[in-house]
């Protein structure tokens, strides 16, 4: 990710609502959400959601995909891991003991950590 996708990105999620949707997308995984569920999870009215969905999208942090007559979203891992990735790039600065406190910080969602050994 570079500099002008970071700025796109967090000016998206400085807005409330979008925050709210990129979380709930993460949250529902890989197979997302319809766009009448998200709306029914943030009581949203229909032409707000569209707004917020469509901006989302044009900063590359949620996809979309028709299904019928419904569109579903996805949150866009690769480029919040970007995100995050960048943020946290230079952290260090060849200390690892400054990103510690970081990288401590961050809750674990269970994932498996990239050191894991697949047995």
């Amino acid at each position: 990710m570079n500099e002008t996708q970071a700025l796109s990105a967090l000016s998206a999620l400085s807005q409330e609502t979008r925050l709210r949707i990129v979380r709930l997308l993460v949250t529902a995984g890989p197979e997302g959400m319809v766009a009448g569920a998200i709306g029914d999870a943030l009581e949203a009215g229909s032409s707000r959601l569209s707004f917020h969905l469509t901006h989302l999208e044009h900063a590359g942090l949620i996809q979309s995909r028709r299904e019928g007559r419904s569109i579903r979203y996805t949150a866009a891992y690769e480029a919040l891991s970007g995100l995050i990735g960048f943020l946290m790039r230079d952290c260090c600065q060849g200390r690892p003991e400054v990103c510690v406190p970081a990288m401590s910080a961050l809750p674990s969602c269970g994932c498996p950590s990239p050191e894991a050994k697949h047995v």
